[in-house]
């Protein structure tokens, strides 16, 4: 696959790019969204300082897949990237490529968990993990007038939660969300979990703390994104809402309307268009995401009428056999397709012996987690947090044969044969197979 992006002449003011990626953190434990309890100083400045796009959807709830779609503005199994740890087709190019063939330096600091590294080949800012900011600083002073983009991509707030300053939040003292069952583990992850996210927080600041030190922060736009959800039943590994919706927040000063909320649906794959429509970079052909830079800059309430995600739980730790999920996501409704609904879904979290979900009292809720109906169809005007499947229901059966119908239709686009996909899953894992170029994949 090979795709061309060309410079347009005449841009002398192009702005800088900084993105700032958790890991694992669930879209809403920000305390400028109103959570109750979790402290988030920086990025509630973040949010009054810029634009909160409110309808923000990953491709996939992992970070393998997630990262390589957002760097490729390609959804997951068109890219090859559908599984963890995988790799995507050789020939994709991505990110540096794009913006350094516009003029930049582009440069990653932190977690990678993308591959193979000629499709990504990022100048690295300091030595792995953890993030170094002074090596960020460095990075950006050694710019000078060349625009940069710098993808800050913390460890945080991933398991295992051993970061942070758990005192601050006393399980017996937390607000246990509606999706999770209340005991006293989940209470104890919780408090962990919500530490990490503080840590995350102090990071965040201290990445702003360096666009102000070298005098870049009035000419860089800042992106900052949650990924997937935390690793709790429900969110991660999932295509609910608590697994593939995010958090975006956007700030660029002069140019995007401070304390603003979009509610445009937008995904990941649409991150690598806006970055490039915003350095004056020509439209890169062959991607599936497009720009959103009118909705950043106030010209526009909407983005697109519906956005997609996959899940591949062939060849996750403790995982199934195949296990595979597609899900198509309106404004109002999600409708989920369990491929493989005969089987149980398993994880990390279903094995863990003392794990929080093995403190869920028997329940149909806990039964949910590991068996799933074939379809699965929520109205999320009245039912936010996915506990209601509405498949079967007269009124919407409508809602749910269109929904059906562009799910499939996005399929055929994608080259996703569902079950024979997931069955070749670990193929386009490295440590599985010793010829990278075998896939079921057919076209794009």
């Amino acid at each position: 696959m090979v795709w061309l992006v060309s410079v347009v002449s005449g841009q002398e003011d192009r702005p800088n790019f900084l993105l700032i990626l958790a890991d694992d953190m669930t879209w809403s434990d920000i305390g400028g969204l109103g959570h109750p309890e979790v402290k988030t100083p920086h990025l509630d400045r973040l949010l009054g300082d810029g634009m909160r796009l409110a309808n923000t959807f990953t491709p996939a709830p992992m970070c393998a897949p997630t990262r390589m779609s957002l760097y490729t503005g390609l959804y997951p199994v068109r890219s090859g990237g559908h599984p963890n740890h995988s790799h995507v087709h050789r020939g994709t190019r991505s990110l540096p490529h794009y913006l350094g063939e516009a003029g930049y330096r582009v440069g990653l600091a932190g977690k990678r968990h993308v591959g193979p590294r000629e499709s990504f080949p990022f100048e690295r800012i300091g030595r792995g993990r953890p993030l170094r900011f002074e090596q960020l600083r460095r990075f950006v002073l050694s710019c000078g007038s060349t625009p940069w983009c710098a993808v800050l991509a913390s460890d945080e707030p991933h398991t295992p939660w051993n970061k942070g300053d758990s005192k601050l939040y006393d399980p017996a003292a937390l607000t246990v969300p509606p999706w999770l069952m209340d005991t006293r583990e989940t209470r104890v992850a919780l408090s962990k979990y919500y530490a990490e996210v503080s840590f995350l927080d102090a990071q965040v600041g201290r990445a702003m703390g360096v666009l102000e030190s070298t005098g870049q922060a009035g000419r860089t736009l800042v992106l900052f994104l949650t990924e997937q959800g935390a690793g709790l039943p429900f969110a991660k590994w999932t295509l609910y809402d608590q697994g593939i919706r995010a958090t975006a927040i956007a700030r660029w000063p002069g140019k995007i309307s401070p304390g603003t909320t979009s509610g445009a649906l937008i995904s990941y794959v649409d991150v690598v268009p806006t970055l490039l429509d915003a350095a004056g970079a020509k439209p890169v052909k062959g991607l599936d995401g497009r720009s959103f830079l009118s909705v950043l800059l106030g010209e526009s309430p909407r983005h697109r009428a519906a956005v997609f995600a996959v899940q591949t739980s062939r060849g996750i730790s403790n995982g199934p056999r195949a296990y595979g999920s597609r899900a198509v996501r309106t404004q109002r409704y999600k409708l989920i397709y369990n491929l493989n609904s005969e089987a149980s879904f398993r994880n990390n979290l279903t094995a863990a012996p003392r794990g929080v979900l093995s403190t869920w009292p028997p329940s149909s809720r806990r039964a949910a987690y590991s068996r799933r109906p074939k379809w699965e169809l929520y109205d999320l005007e009245g039912d936010p947090f996915e506990l209601t499947n509405r498949v079967g229901e007269e009124r919407l059966s409508d809602v749910a044969a269109d929904l059906r119908a562009q799910l499939r239709r996005w399929m055929r686009q994608q080259g996703d044969l569902g079950a024979p996909t997931e069955l070749d899953a670990l193929n386009r894992q490295p440590r599985n197979r010793a010829d990278r170029s075998r896939s079921v994949r057919k076209g794009g």
